[in-house]
């Protein structure tokens, strides 16, 4: 009974050896160089930052970005897993079986001569040998898959990146217009202040209302409110541009530093359809799932056909209880061939062939959406090129407007009403415009954006 169990627990080592695969592959490489190197709140310098500076840190520490990277590497990993279904496969079987009656185990002997034994356990141990002759073309049409999956994982993580370029730029440029939006409102503060101080100097000279003291007061507390506003909604931006930037920070630490230009850019509006079906990542990608998805509709075809394979094992068998062994081998070509499958087969077919109307019709739907993408960010461009020139004019006009009613008012030609609607106006021009030139900005990385230019 000791050597009976003896044996069975050398069985289960000789089972738990080869359940072990032969050729061990170590990850841990591959998963220290992929792992994400975010970037801290610490490592973000103090002095303010430029637009290529953000840009940078969100390409590096953006979780989307991120995500999309990884969900590169699964799909390069199943491409791996699909080209390694073409090739041999080899494993090491090994077992331990308890019969309720004896069986035969035969071993060879030296002369020729042979020696019947038998045993009701027995521990067998063999390596196993699989190759695919024939699949009906579902193996390649598998690979075939996960290669345009993988091309449309790569082209969906280069689109994300553009998508952020421009998302970090929007916030960008919309903060240096409300900064100068801020600096006309400190600016108009400071003179409504100097003309209050007129004011009331006037007033107790007995030369001016005190209802022009009160109404230049209320022109000054309404100034204060929108600066309080447009402070408030800097921050949220500035809160916003550090989400873009993968920044766990809770406060305004960080400034930014950069200019809203006015550059002229020509825009051709056919030749820039064609650069975008050529350039745009997200319409490349969704090519290549149509693509894949054809290979589906391929793959499920193939499971009418039959499929042919070589098999071929080495090994041995041992008697638990005596010394009775056998050497064994066999080779062999086995087909299978499906007969009937309840109508799956069809019904695979029919699944992948919607899905592939469903990509075809998304296809065209994005072709629809960058046509309009182009149209509308052209349109943009020219519309807020013009609300700068237009506001421009008003801002120079609405200066000179306010000089000439405050000389009026201090020779006592003038209301005061007309000052302060004078210096309304002058504020309103000025905050007209620098919102048109940052919208200008804007418009120019929605249309690179939408050609597919912004990396």
């Amino acid at each position: 009974m000791c050597r009976l169990q003896t044996f069975r627990f050398i069985a289960l080592l000789v089972v738990s050896f080869l359940a072990q695969p032969l050729f061990a592959e170590s990850d841990d490489h591959t998963q220290n160089a992929l792992v994400t190197k975010g970037i801290s709140d610490a490592q973000v310098v103090q002095t303010p930052l430029s637009l290529e500076q953000c840009i940078d840190i969100a390409l590096k520490n953006n979780p989307d970005i991120a995500r999309k990277r990884w969900n590169t590497e699964t799909a390069m990993a199943q491409e791996s897993i699909a080209q390694g279904q073409l090739l041999p496969q080899i494993s090491a079987v090994g077992g331990y079986t308890q019969y309720m009656d004896d069986r035969l185990i035969t071993p060879r002997r030296s002369g020729g001569q042979e020696v019947l034994g038998f045993a009701d356990e027995v521990v067998s141990g063999n390596l196993v040998l699989s190759v695919p002759l024939y699949t009906g073309g579902r193996l390649k049409n598998e690979v075939e898959a996960a290669e345009l999956v993988t091309q449309s994982a790569k082209h969906q993580h280069r689109r994300s990146r553009r998508e952020l370029v421009f998302n970090v730029s929007n916030v960008f440029y919309a903060m240096l217009g409300r900064e100068a939006v801020i600096d006309s409102l400190v600016f108009s503060q400071m003179t409504l202040d100097e003309h209050r101080k007129r004011v009331a100097e006037l007033f107790d000279a007995q030369k001016a209302a005190r209802v022009d003291l009160l109404r230049t007061e209320v022109r000054l507390a309404d100034i204060e409110q929108r600066l309080l506003q447009e402070r408030n909604v800097l921050n949220i931006q500035r809160f916003l541009l550090a989400s873009l930037l993968g920044l766990d920070r809770q406060n305004n630490l960080f400034q930014i530093e950069g200019e809203l230009t006015l550059a002229d850019v020509p825009v051709d509006l056919d030749s820039s359809f064609a650069r975008a079906f050529n350039s745009r990542q997200d319409y490349q990608s969704l090519r290549s799932q149509t693509a894949a998805q054809q290979k589906r509709v391929n793959l499920a075809k193939a499971g009418r056909l039959p499929s042919v394979s070589l098999r071929a094992s080495y090994g041995n068998q041992w008697s638990a209880d005596s010394s009775l062994s056998n050497e064994a081998g066999d080779v062999g070509v086995f087909a299978m061939i499906p007969l009937f499958e309840g109508g799956r087969i069809s019904a695979r077919v029919r699944r992948e062939r919607s899905r592939l109307m469903v990509q075809k019709e998304a296809l065209r739907k994005l072709g629809l959406q960058i046509k309009l993408e182009l149209e509308t960010a052209v349109s943009n461009i020219k519309s807020t090129h013009a609300r700068i020139d237009v506001t421009q004019k008003a801002s120079e006009q609405a200066k000179e407007s306010l000089r000439i009613e405050r000389e009026k008012y201090d020779l006592g030609k003038g209301a005061i009403i007309d000052v302060l609607d004078a210096q309304s106006a002058l504020l309103d021009s000025q905050t007209n415009y620098y919102r048109a030139l940052a919208d200008y900005n804007t418009a120019l990385a929605q249309f690179r954006l939408a050609v597919g230019e912004i990396e």
